[in-house]
């Protein structure tokens, strides 16, 4: 693909975001509401989606633009040694949903990422917060997948092309955190 397709093809699909605005406000919103009760963010993805996990919990534990308090967001896919250990002793499937049973806690927030929403340990992580009662956003690509219709929300992007869909999901993350940040002020 030329410079020029691959500018269109992001653009395209960040245009198409628009389509998904309400599901994104209303993840916004159960993100902020997570938080404002003092509960957690539990946040996983396989390869590039694992990178997004992880960005996302150091934005809100570290910081994004100002110095706010820290927010409680953990990526599950950070620990090298426990991730061998469950995939080890229960398989990779159970990578994501052995922490949440582990970790998890009434009123705590699941958040995957997942450019096909076919991974099947995304899959298994989203019925884990269901038996849980623990309520759980997804930001998909390709149409949703095996995934669609098992978390609270889904953010699907309106896209097919693997690296449009993760640079929407980045969008949509930072986009996020600007509104948390306005949630929770800067520090003095």
């Amino acid at each position: 693909m030329t410079f020029e397709a691959s500018l269109n093809e992001s653009i395209k699909t960040f245009q198409a975001l628009t389509q998904i605005k309400p599901q994104v406000q209303a993840a916004s919103d159960l993100i902020l509401e997570t938080l404002r009760q003092g509960n957690k963010l539990l946040i996983c993805g396989n390869g590039g989606s694992a990178a997004e996990a992880q960005h996302f919990a150091t934005e809100l534990t570290g910081r994004f633009k100002t110095n706010r308090r820290s927010l409680p967001a953990i990526a599950l896919t950070g620990d090298g040694t426990l991730i061998t250990c469950i995939v080890n002793d229960f398989g990779a499937d159970h990578v994501f949903s052995r922490q949440i049973e582990g970790l998890a806690d009434s009123g705590d927030l699941l958040i995957c990422f997942s450019s096909s929403g076919q991974s099947s340990n995304i899959v298994s992580s989203l019925q884990t917060a269901k038996e849980l009662h623990l309520s759980s956003i997804s930001f998909l690509g390709k149409g949703g997948g095996a995934c669609k219709g098992l978390a609270t929300i889904d953010l699907i992007v309106p896209g097919e092309q693997t690296a449009t869909v993760q640079e929407s999901h980045l969008f949509l993350l930072h986009h996020i955190c600007e509104c948390i940040e306005k949630a929770f002020p800067a520090e003095k």
